[in-house]
């Protein structure tokens, strides 16, 4: 249990909404010896040295004297976005998870407990002050301890969700209507971001992601190498009855990884890559792997600037209800 926090420098007197995000599945321990078998393996077609090197990456906890890799750290760019424009930013950590055997919609499922536990503390820390974050925030630079007094600052009748990747699953299954009963008391989850989500499409229970009463989003890069268009056609499915609306963006030339700092190559992070497919012919161009469409690839600063004014546009029509964002629909 473990997550960044970012606030209005003024948190006021009046309620923020509160927007939670989640990362996907990545690796989660920075071993640059691992990572280097790895591909030194991958190489020589050597799957058995391969697995024993991706089990090392994919650790929790990390091995002593190996760092974790701050996967919920990659959204910091959104987070200071979103708390300049009024909202309390929380993103959780799910390294553990990532680590784990659990997969497809099981995986949805504990993405989306891992949610509910969250917004559980937070319900307790803003009606009191009390619970498991009493006493638990951290100077995200220095680690010293820090007196923040959240309580009755939280709207939590007003809460969003992004979720990337895997999170994007997690996110949808944790506002499906079918779920929604699992929420923590006083809280309501009032739209969902999914953001290049990475779907179960082999699923066989769709009714588990249907989502009838809440505003969702999906963003997908045409470049994108981990998540094909079926991304969006789920993500539509599961809203095809719903009478709370559903946006679809394809961002031209973007990629999956670049929209976590964590997973993207500028970073020097361990397993960070640029996932587009590529081709001499075409430079400074991408595609999905194995398409024929190009396009002139986004920068990472570039795709992250694009995603984060959608992302801050969706959260504002219908956390704040500001409507000059409508005409964008």
């Amino acid at each position: 249990m473990a997550a960044i926090v970012h606030y209005p420098k003024d948190l006021g007197t009046t309620p923020r909404p509160l927007v939670v995000q989640l990362h996907g599945w990545h690796e989660t321990c920075a071993d640059r010896s691992a990572a280097a078998a790895r591909d030194a393996a991958e190489q020589a077609e050597d799957w058995d040295a391969y697995a024993a090197a991706s089990q090392k990456l994919f650790s929790w906890p990390c091995a002593p004297g190996t760092r974790p890799i701050a996967n919920e750290r990659g959204y910091d760019y959104l987070g200071e976005e979103l708390a300049a424009r009024g909202f309390i930013v929380v993103s959780i950590r799910a390294n553990g998870i990532n680590a784990s055997s659990v997969s497809g919609d099981d995986n949805a499922s504990a993405r989306a407990d891992l949610i509910n536990k969250h917004l559980a503390l937070w319900q307790k820390l803003n009606a009191s002050g009390r619970g498991g974050l009493d006493g638990a925030f951290r100077d995200a630079v220095t680690g010293k301890a820090q007196r923040i007094d959240f309580r009755h600052r939280v709207d939590l009748n007003k809460v969003g969700t992004m979720g990337h990747s895997r999170g994007g699953a997690g996110v949808t299954w944790q506002a499906s209507d079918r779920h929604q009963a699992q929420w923590p008391a006083g809280v309501k989850v009032r739209s969902v971001m999914a953001l290049a989500p990475a779907y179960n499409v082999m699923t066989e229970d769709m009714a588990a992601y249907e989502i009838t009463k809440t505003p969702v989003a999906v963003i997908r890069g045409t470049c994108d190498g981990q998540v094909g268009r079926e991304a969006l056609s789920f993500a539509a499915d599961a809203t095809a009855k719903s009478s709370a609306g559903f946006h679809r963006f394809e961002m031209r030339g973007a990629n999956h990884n670049y929209f976590n700092t964590q997973w993207s190559p500028a970073s020097g992070q361990v397993a960070a890559r640029d996932d587009a497919g590529h081709d001499a012919a075409h430079p400074g161009q991408c595609t999905e792997p194995g398409g024929s469409t190009y396009e002139t690839q986004l920068t990472e600063a570039g795709q992250r600037h694009i995603g984060a004014a959608y992302i801050a546009a969706f959260f504002q029509r219908y956390l704040t209800d500001d409507k000059k964002f409508e005409a964008n629909r």
